[in-house]
């Protein structure tokens, strides 16, 4: 980990050696042409064409009511806490296990105040990514799709890893390989506790709501989605054990 006056960062030093505040700076990069912008999320994310390769750049920010009153700022609960060093070390523990998920590279801290800080995180770019919403919408997604997709989530639940946001926009294929992203929040559970079925249900919601056809034609969402994915998800389920918090 570096400290650079109210900057803390925790880098992996075999990919990004020579980190520092300037590499979370969306305008330095774009000062040098190596940014590359694209919205979603909160906030959008940045894309950049790094020395160390292509890197998506997130910066934390709140979304809902609290994002009119503290914006990008979190509780300081201490470094380690802090939103983009809990994902970093999530994105590790996770790719430890064998899970599809972004190389994580950089996380940073900056305290802003005696109880508030801001966070960013830096992390390899999955090439020629298309979501699971854009499969959706654009009409190419399968019932095979949507069976390798129930498959998928049920490696990360046998696993405890609890996604906060699991939708449609974080769940993308790379080429031939399918990818859980954006763990802002997200966490180890114990397998025991009955929270999968729950957070599968939170995707269901978020598929309806980018395809209004389906949304409007339940049994034909179920049919050719739905029933598809809890298939390939029970298919795939396990009897596990429950796992350590990182």
């Amino acid at each position: 980990m570096r400290t650079e006056a109210n900057n803390a960062i925790v880098f992996d030093p075999a990919r990004v050696p020579q980190v520092d505040a300037r590499w979370f700076d969306a305008a330095w990069w774009q000062a040098q042409g190596r940014l590359r912008t694209r919205g979603g999320g909160r906030g959008g994310v940045g894309f950049i064409d790094s020395p160390a390769g292509a890197l998506v750049l997130r910066h934390f920010r709140r979304g809902g009511l609290l994002a009119r009153v503290r914006g990008d700022r979190y509780l300081w609960l201490g470094t380690a806490r802090s939103r983009g060093f809990r994902e970093f070390a999530l994105l590790q523990w996770m790719r430890a296990r064998g899970l599809p998920v972004p190389e994580p590279l950089a996380a940073r801290c900056v305290r802003t105040g005696w109880f508030s800080a801001r966070a960013d995180l830096l992390s390899a770019e999955l090439p020629a990514a298309q979501t699971l919403a854009e499969r959706l919408r654009a009409g190419a997604l399968s019932a095979a799709d949507c069976a390798t997709v129930g498959a998928l989530l049920a490696r990360f639940h046998q696993a405890g890893v609890y996604h906060a946001d699991l939708n449609a926009h974080n769940i993308l294929w790379s080429g031939a390989n399918l990818y859980l992203i954006d763990f802002d929040r997200g966490r180890v559970r114990k397998t025991t506790s009955p929270w999968q079925r729950a957070n599968l249900e939170r995707l269901q919601r978020s598929l309806l709501k980018v395809a209004p056809d389906f949304a409007a034609d339940r049994e034909r969402f179920a049919r050719e989605c739905w029933q598809p994915l809890l298939r390939g998800y029970d298919a795939a389920t396990q009897g596990s054990t429950g796992a350590q918090e990182p």
